[in-house]
């Protein structure tokens, strides 16, 4: 009798994965590089277990947002007094802090527990072309479309 193959984490095979942010729409992007994280693409995925790569993303700051959400879509934050919801545009976070942008859409797309939180450690978002990560001899990643 046959069983469901269940991967088991010291049997991963992970890669580092760099994805080049340049001219790219950033909910595109953000679904692509949250399935990588995961290892949806790979054939022994596993919900439970971490199958994933690694994935750096670089040019962070040359994102694209379609439509009017740079000025109208918000970010949210508060410091848990009363009165302090700040609210952040997306064009002022660009200026900011453009990896931001892309972390928490990716954040987004990721399971919202222990393994979810375990995964977010496996992305490194950078604002220009430069990373740290030569290494570990990252391969580009195409995105489809």
């Amino acid at each position: 009798m046959r069983t469901t193959y269940m991967a088991k984490t010291n049997e991963v095979e992970r890669k580092w994965l760099v994805i080049d942010a340049e001219g790219k729409t950033l909910g595109r992007l953000a679904s692509e590089a949250a399935a990588l994280i995961r290892g949806k693409h790979k054939p022994e995925f596993t919900p439970h277990v971490d199958t994933g790569d690694f994935v750096i993303v670089v040019n962070a700051e040359k994102i694209v947002l379609t439509g009017k959400k740079l000025q109208q879509k918000k970010y949210y934050t508060h410091s848990h007094y009363p009165g302090g919801l700040k609210t952040t545009t997306a064009q002022e976070m660009l200026n900011r802090k453009p990896e931001r942008i892309v972390e928490l859409a990716i954040y987004g797309m990721l399971p919202k527990n222990k393994l979810g939180h375990q995964l977010q450690s496996k992305l490194n978002v950078y604002a220009g072309s430069e990373h740290p990560h030569q290494a570990q001899k990252p391969e580009v990643y195409e995105l489809r479309g």
